[in-house]
């Protein structure tokens, strides 16, 4: 069974090549660590935090270089971008970082600021909002 996200590595190698700087930025519907979802254990077999789906952001990193800007200057806990409209998941807390700044290596470094926008609510997303210094 292909993994849709199978499909975009290929065109991330070829951005590679061209030494441009990149900023992906978006919903990736995958919450790549522990640290990056309030209630991990029981979500292991949830798409969103499938074994595959983390690998898959590990093959973007490790292999291809690309940098999750957010947690390159950002290492704390409970850290969300997605909450459930189920429940009381907003007013606890209860939540996935599933929004990334993805940045090519030659940007390492550059991010200067971060913050997940909370201050308004506009859909079950909150805005991930990143400075660069370029």
């Amino acid at each position: 069974m292909e993994f849709i996200y199978d499909r975009f590595l290929p065109h991330l190698r070829e951005l590679k090549k061209d030494n441009r700087r990149y900023v992906i930025c978006g919903d990736w519907n995958i919450a790549h660590k522990k640290i990056d979802l309030k209630n991990w254990r029981s979500n292991q077999k949830n798409s969103g935090f499938l074994p595959e789906e983390r690998a898959w952001l590990d093959i973007l990193y490790d292999d291809l270089g690309y940098i999750d800007s957010f947690r390159e200057i950002n290492q704390e806990e409970f850290q969300y971008t997605w909450w459930s409209n189920r429940g009381q998941a907003w007013l606890n807390n209860t939540g996935w970082r599933l929004d990334y700044h993805v940045v090519s290596s030659n940007m390492a470094g550059t991010a200067t600021s971060c913050e997940i926008y909370k201050e308004e609510r506009f859909s079950d997303h909150s805005p991930l909002i990143i400075d660069y210094q370029l």
